[in-house]
C-alpha cells in the first residue's frame, strides 16, 4: 500500500497520461481520482468513463466529437470527451473490437 501511495504521488507530478488496469473492484477509479486530487489540474473537472457502457460503434464520436446528421440520433454538434476535460479516467470492463 505504501509502494501505491508513493507511485499516485509520483504520477500527480508528472503531466504525462496514465493508464490504470486492473480487475473490477481494485481502486482503479480511487487511485485516478488520488493522482487528479494531488496533482496541478485539480481544479478541472475529473470525468470518469465506462468505456463498457459505451457502444463500439459511438466510441469515436463520444471521445473525439461529432457533428449533428454525421449519424442516425446525431441531432447536434457535441464536443468530444477529449476536449471537454484535461483529466479522462476510461476504465474498460470489456474488450472493444475493432
Amino acid at each position: 500500500m505504501q509502494q501505491t501511495r508513493k507511485l499516485i504521488k509520483k504520477l500527480a507530478k508528472s503531466q504525462a497520461p496514465v493508464y490504470i488496469s486492473g480487475e473490477s473492484g481494485t481502486g482503479k477509479e480511487l487511485a485516478a481520482r488520488q493522482i487528479h486530487h494531488l496533482s496541478s489540474r485539480s481544479d478541472n473537472p475529473f470525468v470518469p468513463v465506462n468505456c463498457g457502457a459505451i457502444p463500439a460503434e459511438l466510441m469515436e464520436s463520444e471521445f473525439f466529437r461529432h457533428t449533428k446528421g454525421s449519424f442516425t440520433g446525431a441531432i447536434k454538434d457535441k464536443e468530444g470527451l477529449f476536449q471537454a476535460v484535461h483529466i479522462l479516467l476510461m476504465v474498460n470492463t470489456h474488450s472493444v473490437s475493432s
